[in-house]
């Protein structure tokens, strides 16, 4: 039976050397999940030699390039790491909660709410910490709040963002409207990873290695880049469909000289 490749086939990444060219001690190698597909383009100059006629006499092989594009579907903030940002990073959530539940009824005095309470059962994590205000919308009417400084008349409201403490008016609370809280969080997580990424001189990057398995009619073909490094990452989300990335990379030569590797059963 003749070989064949059918479907997008399997990706894994491996750790090199992190932003700065450090090698990654005991690199954590990945599987990419979910993955829609994968290209692979080498592509390389020709030099043509014409002498006074109209053809070349001789044809030459200049510069040479490998470079892929991948689109997959699920996210690993390791994945991120290995092959666009190489900073390290932290466990932990980073997220923004946005009130779709109707919203939460302004107490009695002090007419005081505080988020990070009154949605718990709502935040991913545990013990979250309030980071920023990201506006109030009165769930009764849907319009939203203006922020004052201070002594909020009915409408407005107040925060101080060090404790995360939302103060409305006594006239909201009177009127029995429903405040719908937007804010920015953290909390922990044992699975959660968080990072800030910081502005390195040009020229750093992580590098991975790359393989791509194919296997159909019980026949493998593998690919393999032992350096590559990413070169876009683009997010693009679209209504009533899921988010799927393309991530681009570049291939470079091993210490050995070999910019990459394939096998075949045929």
């Amino acid at each position: 039976m003749a070989q064949y490749g059918f479907g997008a086939g399997l990706v894994f990444v491996k750790p090199i050397a992190d932003y700065a060219g450090n090698a990654v001690s005991n690199p954590t190698p990945l599987k990419v999940g979910e993955l829609q597909d994968i290209s692979l383009d080498m592509s390389f100059d020709t030099k043509l030699l014409r002498g006074s006629n109209q053809f070349p006499v001789a044809v030459g092989r200049g510069a040479g390039k490998v470079s892929g594009k991948a689109k997959f579907a699920r996210f690993n903030g390791i994945m991120l790491n290995i092959a666009i940002f190489g900073q390290g990073s932290g466990t932990g959530i980073r997220a923004v909660f946005n009130d779709t539940t109707g919203g939460t009824a302004i107490p009695s005095t002090p007419f005081q709410i505080t988020p990070v309470t009154a949605y718990t059962g709502l935040l991913e994590g545990s013990t979250p910490v309030f980071v920023q205000d990201l506006g109030v919308v009165n769930g009764t009417t849907g319009l939203p709040m203006k922020r004052v400084a201070s002594a909020p008349a009915a409408g407005q409201y107040s925060v101080v963002e060090a404790t995360g403490i939302y103060t409305f008016s006594s006239a909201d609370n009177v009127s029995a409207i429903k405040a719908q809280i937007n804010f920015e969080y953290t909390a922990t997580s044992t699975t959660g990873v968080s990072q800030a990424v910081v502005n390195v001189p040009m020229g750093y990057a992580p590098s991975f290695r790359l393989e791509l398995l194919m296997s159909y009619g019980g026949k493998n073909m593998t690919w393999i880049l032992p350096g590559c490094i990413g070169s876009k990452f683009t997010l693009a989300t679209r209504l009533d469909d899921f988010l799927i990335p393309d991530f681009d990379f570049e291939a470079f030569a091993d210490p050995g000289g070999n910019i990459l590797y394939y096998g075949l059963s045929e």
